[in-house]
C-alpha cells in the first residue's frame, strides 16, 4: 500500500525546500546556525525556531502548532523587517490540510519580541508546521 498523494507532495516539498534552502543545512554544527524564538510556550503548545547560513544571512522562521485547536493573531519576533513569505504550510489543502495560514506570507512590524526587533502577527494552523522566509 502507498502512500496517500498529499504525503508524498509534502516530503517532495521538503526536499525541494532543504534543497534550496542553505539555511536548512549549512550552518548544522555551528551556533550560527540555530536560535529558538520561543521554546517555552508550553500553554498553547508551540515551538518556534531560526535557521540561517554560518554568516547569519538567510534566515528560515520554523512554527510548529502541536495542538489541534488554530492560534489566530500569533506574535513572533523575527531578526528582519518586510514582507516574509510563508514558504511551507504542512496545512495547505494538496497536503491534505485544512488550507489555514498566512494567505502566502505577512509583513513585519516594528514590535519588538522575543529579543528580535521586528515581529510577525501569525495565523498558526491546528497540528502544522509553517516556515518563512524574507521575500528577497
Amino acid at each position: 500500500m502507498g502512500a496517500p498523494a498529499g504525503t508524498l507532495s509534502l516530503v517532495e516539498d521538503l526536499n525541494r525546500l532543504y534543497r534550496a534552502r542553505p539555511a536548512c543545512w549549512e550552518a548544522d554544527y555551528e551556533a550560527a546556525g540555530f536560535r529558538w524564538v520561543d521554546c517555552s510556550d508550553h500553554e498553547q503548545s508551540v515551538l518556534s525556531f531560526l535557521r540561517a547560513r554560518a554568516d547569519g544571512s538567510g534566515p528560515l522562521l520554523v512554527v510548529l502548532n502541536l495542538t489541534p485547536v488554530p492560534r489566530p493573531a500569533y506574535r513572533l519576533g523575527v531578526p528582519a523587517g518586510g514582507r516574509w513569505q510563508e514558504i511551507l504550510n504542512t496545512d495547505a489543502a494538496r497536503y491534505g490540510g485544512g488550507n489555514q495560514g498566512n494567505l502566502g506570507g505577512v509583513e513585519a512590524r516594528e514590535v519588538a519580541s522575543h529579543g528580535h526587533p521586528w515581529s510577525l502577527e501569525l495565523t498558526l494552523p491546528p497540528l502544522a508546521v509553517c516556515v518563512f522566509a524574507p521575500a528577497a
